[in-house]
């Protein structure tokens, strides 16, 4: 049996210093039960002969196919798919002069995605998002924002997989919100899977699907979704009151929106709507102002943490002070909730174990900036372009 979609859960409580990816348990596995599995040989051997190749190479495909419906004679007896199989392979080794006798390619696996794509073709590009804290965005383009999208909101909206986060006030009055329910539903796909849901909320993070599937035994941390058939690993953790989601994704798959859809709120694409952001460093200034202010009266901060206690306590677990360190001083000051410095520390260590380039896992303010800056460069170069376009095609008229 071919496992294909397994849902793991850890034996690490979130509260524990260790961070322990090692210790994890298969504790959920689906595998198909069809009878007659001759569709399954079709699509294989069609998918091996997707890319025109020599004659020898499609004999080849051929006798694995051939040797795939004959494994399914027991069960496929009475079906017409079947019988138009066997008759089709006959009339195909006639045509191609194939030899019954020979060697047998092994079949391209489709609940499988690196053993489904063509051969030859180049390793898969996997990509990253992360969602953590008050909330904070990575992006799959390597963008990273602070939001605040209170309700419910799209992480993830493809062919294959749709992800929604639903987003609380963290404090009344604040704009700082955090994840306290996520839905996460895997969508109809060959016959690899039918539709799958995993449903968390605060305080239940469930180590079984919404259709009760599930482990064999109580443990409670992190949950991880293994998706093989299109390349994904999920992890959901809980993190003092409040949920945090990363995904690890081929780029193809990122990519596959489907044709009409409104993809404008598919947030790891295209990140939170402008009107949603926060800006970090407005927000550093009020707080400097605060801690100011605060001096001079002889206290702390709003919530329990000055600018540099914040700082401090962030510094403990994250030494390198890019954006998720940032992140964790923004959410102490915003919040006064000190589990959020784990959030930022967990969101980080995800991003170690999912993100392909090691060269990406930090990312700095500057890069921000820089993108920005190219970003308004190539708007620029698109426009005095177009205008030099229409000033070509009046002069062209004028000239007619």
């Amino acid at each position: 049996i071919r496992m294909f979609f397994s849902l793991n859960i850890s034996k690490n409580v979130m509260c524990a210093c260790g961070f322990g990816f090692a210790e994890t348990v298969s504790c959920f596995s689906l595998t198909v039960s069809l009878q007659c599995k001759i569709l399954k040989c079709n699509s294989e051997f069609w998918a091996s002969t997707s890319n025109s190749g020599p004659e020898e190479e499609f004999c080849t495909a051929l006798r694995a196919y051939n040797s795939c419906v004959r494994r399914t004679a027991r069960t496929c007896r009475g079906d017409l798919a079947y019988h138009s199989a066997q008759h089709g392979i006959e009339d195909l080794m006639s045509q191609h002069n194939c030899s019954k006798e020979g060697p047998t390619s092994q079949p391209r696996d489709l609940c499988h995605y690196e053993r489904s794509l063509p051969r030859n073709t180049s390793p898969p590009n996997y990509t990253h998002c992360g969602f953590f804290g008050d909330p904070h965005l990575r992006t799959f383009g390597d963008e990273f924002q602070t939001c605040k999208v209170e309700g419910a909101w799209p992480l993830i909206h493809n062919k294959y997989l749709s992800v929604q986060v639903t987003n609380t006030p963290v404090v009344p009055g604040s704009l700082a919100t955090a994840t306290s329910k996520l839905t996460i539903i895997f969508k109809n796909f060959q016959e690899c899977v039918d539709q799958k849901m995993y449903h968390a909320e605060t305080d239940e993070l469930p180590a079984a699907f919404a259709d009760g599937s599930k482990n064999g035994g109580d443990r409670h941390g992190h949950v991880e979704i293994q998706a093989r058939y299109i390349g994904t690993t999920i992890v959901v953790r809980q993190v003092g009151r409040y949920l945090t989601f990363a995904v690890r994704m081929p780029e193809e798959v990122v990519n596959s929106v489907e044709e009409g859809d409104n993809q404008d709120l598919y947030l790891c694409l295209h990140g939170c709507p402008a009107n949603q952001r926060i800006d970090f460093r407005n927000f550093r200034a009020r707080a400097a102002e605060a801690q100011s202010a605060a001096r001079t009266r002889g206290g702390s901060g709003a919530h329990g943490f000055t600018y540099q206690s914040a700082k401090a306590k962030c510094k403990e677990r994250l030494p390198v002070e890019d954006l998720y360190f940032q992140s964790c001083v923004f959410d102490l000051l915003s919040s006064g909730d000190i589990n959020f410095t784990m959030a930022a520390y967990y969101a980080f260590e995800d991003v170690k174990m999912l993100h392909s380039n090691s060269k990406r896992y930090h990312i700095f303010e500057e890069d921000m900036r820089n993108a920005a800056h190219a970003g308004k460069d190539i708007l620029s170069l698109l426009l005095l372009n177009l205008l030099a376009v229409l000033m070509w095609m009046e002069c062209c008229t004028v000239y007619l």
